[in-house]
């Protein structure tokens, strides 16, 4: 059976029953539909090409539906002001007046490090299903 959060249909055992591999939400549970989702913000790193676009959102799929880019590479928690403190940190790597930058190796190695090697979507879906168990 998936997950009725994030729809993986991997599992792990646990003590109170299955739960999700991704999302550590248990098997079988779901959100409760009167309660609002949780917001959850994210900085988000994009690459298209040699470009990374580094922006901050609460709905990734509906966002990226917006960017042209070819892959997802990583998400911190955060809003804007973790986001506007990447863009100074990267400033010099900046496209003029955008929030595209050039992929360099500091870019690239900060990337790595905030993906810790994880999927970004599965992150952001553990992510998610810490925010509905607090509701």
């Amino acid at each position: 059976m998936p997950c009725l959060l994030c729809g993986s249909s991997e599992s792990t055992p646990s003590p109170s029953g299955p739960r999700c591999a991704i999302c550590d939400w248990r098997i079988g549970d779901a959100p409760d539909p009167d309660l609002p989702p949780p917001r959850v913000d994210v900085v988000y790193y994009l690459r298209h090409g040699d470009r990374v676009k580094i922006g901050t959102t609460a709905n990734p799929r509906q966002r990226f539906a917006d960017i042209w880019h070819e892959e997802v590479l990583a998400f911190e928690r955060g809003d804007r002001v973790r986001e506007r403190a990447r863009h100074l940190q990267f400033a010099a790597d900046r496209f003029e007046r955008s929030e595209w930058f050039h992929l360099t190796p500091a870019l690239a190695a900060h990337i790595a490090e905030v993906a810790e090697g994880r999927d970004p979507w599965h992150t952001y879906a553990r992510w998610l299903a810490e925010a509905y168990a607090v509701k």
